[in-house]
């Protein structure tokens, strides 16, 4: 019962997702080949929410639900790093036709072959905290 405000601020963003139409593979498909700007409008919006927020957080201005401070841990910059990173999540975000995010909105609507991808990206997360220590970071 404690968690039902998470549960239903869930239920409530994927919502906004699927009417947003964020989750629809055809605006991906139009956004990786550049014909329209309805995804880059929502990622620009998501990246300035996401710098006020840091911001707030690193200004102490913000805690958490328990009332804790926040503690913004600094991780270094790579070019390589960053570079495969985004590479290997771009791809995986064009051939599945969604980011992690709207995976569970897709489950919730009833696309079922979503799974395979759930099933892959969960496995992918799971090798990597296996793989962590032995790869470059």
């Amino acid at each position: 019962m404690k968690y039902i405000k998470f549960f239903l601020v869930g239920i409530l963003f994927g919502i906004v997702m699927s009417k947003a139409e964020i989750i629809s593979w055809y605006r991906i498909y139009e956004m990786f080949k550049f014909q329209s700007f309805h995804m880059y409008g929502i990622i620009g919006s998501a990246v300035l929410l996401g710098m006020i927020s840091m911001f707030l957080f690193k200004k102490k201005m913000v805690k958490t639900f328990e009332g804790n401070e926040i503690h913004i841990t600094p991780k270094k910059v790579g070019l390589y790093r960053n570079l495969l990173g985004g590479t290997l999540f771009g791809l995986g975000w064009a051939l599945a036709g969604a980011c992690p995010g709207p995976m569970f909105v897709l489950v919730g609507k009833g696309v079922v072959s979503i799974l395979v991808v759930i099933f892959g990206a969960t496995l992918g997360a799971f090798l990597y905290g296996l793989l962590k220590d032995k790869l470059p970071h």
